[in-house]
């Protein structure tokens, strides 16, 4: 899997109305302060549109201009993408070349609808984890990156930038990935270390999964609805 340094390395970001930054940003920056590396923020047009929350912003590439990549990033998008048969054939065209493809949060799931996860282990929000299992996958409840083969994923938020940095490392070296976490002084230092189900506590935890249950129903109908899509054969 490693490429020279002398080789440009071509990432693409996943993005739509609605995507959720915090899955992507991170990552993106990443891969774009690493050596001899080329970005793309790739959705169906250059329209500017809206991100979660209302933040403003465009693509810089389209489906079509996009090349074969390396790496393949996908946050949490807006439900109704998961369906998307032009995003999906956009996901599957991209995986079969690409040195890794990296889904964070509800991102993964847009992975199991365009047939990813199959036979593969995963992981993504607890509250989806062992809803996993529908796409094919061997769901892993953690909150660290889970690497199977070519595929990365991991929960929200920090979970992209943790992510990029195991992919760097596997493509550029262990020197690349120990540069772009000084650089961007990665050490998190959680205020209360509730950041995951498995030590918030039980009351806390279930107070979580219970408001975000109707969010989470929404995320999972469209994942599965694309998931047919891609099989419909």
């Amino acid at each position: 899997m490693f490429i020279p340094m002398d080789k440009e390395l071509k990432v693409a970001t996943l993005v739509c109305p609605g995507v959720f930054l915090p899955d992507i940003v991170n990552a993106h920056t990443a891969f774009s302060l690493s050596p001899n590396a080329k970005t793309y923020l790739v959705w169906k047009d250059l329209e500017p549109f809206a991100a979660y929350n209302g933040w403003p912003m465009a693509a810089t590439t389209t489906f079509d201009q996009c090349p074969d990549v390396d790496v393949l990033l996908v946050g949490m998008m807006a439900p109704d993408s998961a369906a998307d048969p032009q995003v999906l054939a956009f996901i599957e065209r991209q995986s079969k070349k690409a040195k890794a493809v990296i889904g964070i949060c509800y991102g993964v799931l847009v992975l199991g609808s365009a047939g990813l996860l199959a036979g593969k282990k995963a992981t993504s929000n607890f509250s989806v984890g062992e809803d996993l299992r529908e796409f094919g996958a061997e769901p892993v409840l953690t909150s660290e990156v889970v690497v199977d083969g070519n595929l990365y994923t991991a929960g929200p938020a920090h979970g992209c930038f943790e992510a990029a940095i195991e992919v760097l490392t596997a493509l550029r070296g262990p020197e690349t990935g120990k540069m772009l976490e000084l650089m961007m002084e990665y050490n998190p230092h959680p205020k209360f270390k509730v950041g995951s189900p498995l030590i918030a506590g039980e009351e806390l935890a279930q107070k979580f999964f219970s408001e975000g249950a109707g969010r989470t129903h929404v995320y999972m109908e469209a994942a599965r609805r694309g998931y047919k899509i891609m099989n419909a054969d």
